[in-house]
């Protein structure tokens, strides 16, 4: 019953090719990107008084990366900022792609593609704004928070129901295990 209630929430959310599109296209992943603001944080920045960049990441969007990551899909990060927080961040999670300060993110794109080996087909990415349309319209499989702007949902396989920064990494990880069949084993892995 809670597979065809979760089956069913997934059903609801928007996206262009609808829930059984964006399974197909994420079912062949070998490379998952990801913006970082607005995608794994909310958007806010937070400035200290002494001018560090502080931000807020969601534990269990970490822990889908984590799955995702130990499932065989290579993840990225990449970003037009720089911020010594997603240095931290990405370590923690073991993301050994990480750009920053990055202008045109297709050159980012084509840099992992070559050293992965992989077809652009095999790739997929998640952004919440304009400068994330380059990847969006060149990957297999594209996913998009409810904030992004109409021309980025429109273009996106996925639009998450969860906001940027509270939960919608975690159900695009999932969503992209479950078109693997590795949703199960790494809810299984917690079992033990």
């Amino acid at each position: 019953m809670g597979d065809a209630l979760e089956r069913k929430r997934l059903d609801d959310a928007p996206g262009r090719e609808g829930l059984n599109g964006a399974l197909r296209r994420a079912k062949d992943l070998k490379l998952m990107i990801f913006d970082v603001d607005g995608v794994m944080t909310d958007g806010t920045l937070y400035y200290s008084e002494r001018g560090e960049e502080l931000k807020a990441f969601n534990i269990q969007d970490g822990l889908g990366i984590k799955m995702l990551r130990l499932s065989g899909v290579e993840v990225a990060l990449i970003t037009g900022r720089k911020s010594r927080a997603v240095e931290l961040r990405a370590a923690n999670l073991g993301i050994a792609h990480l750009y920053q300060g990055v202008e045109d993110k297709r050159e980012a794109h084509a840099a992992l593609l070559a050293q992965l080996r992989l077809a652009t087909e095999q790739s997929g990415c998640m952004g919440d704004d304009l400068p994330d349309l380059p990847l969006v319209t060149r990957c297999g499989f594209a996913a998009t928070v409810p904030a992004a702007p109409e021309a980025l949902k429109t273009r996106a396989h996925y639009v998450t129901r969860a906001s940027g920064g509270h939960g919608a990494v975690r159900e695009v990880c999932e969503l992209i295990l479950r078109a693997q069949g590795a949703l199960e084993r790494a809810i299984g892995a917690h079992l033990q």
